[in-house]
This record gives structure tokens, sequence and C-alpha cells, in this order.
């Protein structure tokens, strides 16, 4: 059952992070002109990279050292919490590796 929850997690993540990607490539086709696929495809590889490299919610975190600090909180656990069930080698194998797959194949 974790492991069902698991994909259906990375899937959820994958979907929305392809949506934005995608429409994040339009806006930047639609500023700048050029080919859509190939911007996809560079903007999917970046994401992918970003999942890879934080692979988890580390961005998050690390905007919230400032404020935690401020109130004299300590930092954020590394652990998996609020029902989330996979952990940053899963978002990276199943969300960033993808994507950035996908980048590559829509370059070439």
């Amino acid at each position: 059952m974790t492991v069902v929850r698991g994909l259906r997690e990375a899937l959820m993540l994958f979907l929305i992070a392809t949506v934005l990607v995608a429409a994040a490539a339009a806006v930047w086709v639609a500023v700048d002109g050029g080919d859509y696929t190939s911007r996809l495809g560079i903007a999917l590889m970046v994401v992918g990279a970003l999942f890879g490299v934080t692979g988890d919610l580390t961005l998050s975190r690390i905007g919230m050292l400032g404020p935690r600090a401020t109130f004299g909180l300590a930092p954020e656990r590394e652990e998996a919490g609020g029902g989330r069930v996979l952990t940053g080698v899963g978002i990276f194998l199943f969300v960033g590796l993808p994507l950035m797959l996908i980048g590559i194949l829509l370059i070439t």
C-alpha cells in the first residue's frame, strides 16, 4: 500500500511539474519567440535537475531558515512528514529523472 501511495505521489508531482513547465515554456515562446518544443525540453531539463538536486522541498526549507531563526525556532528536520511517502531519492528517481529524460528527447 505504501508503494502505491508513493507512486501516486510521484505521478501527481510529475503531472503538476509538467503542466507548470509547459505553461512557463509557452510564456517564454510568447515573449521571446522561437520553437516551443526545444524550449519545453530545456525547461523540463532545468526543472528535472532542480528536483534532482534538491530531491525534496529543500528550497522551501531554506527560505524559512531566516524567519525560524528570528522567532528562535530550531531548523526543520529532514524527515518526510505531512502524509508524504517519497523521500528525496524517490523524488529524484520517479520525478526528476523522467523530466530530464523527456527534456533530452524533446531537444534531440
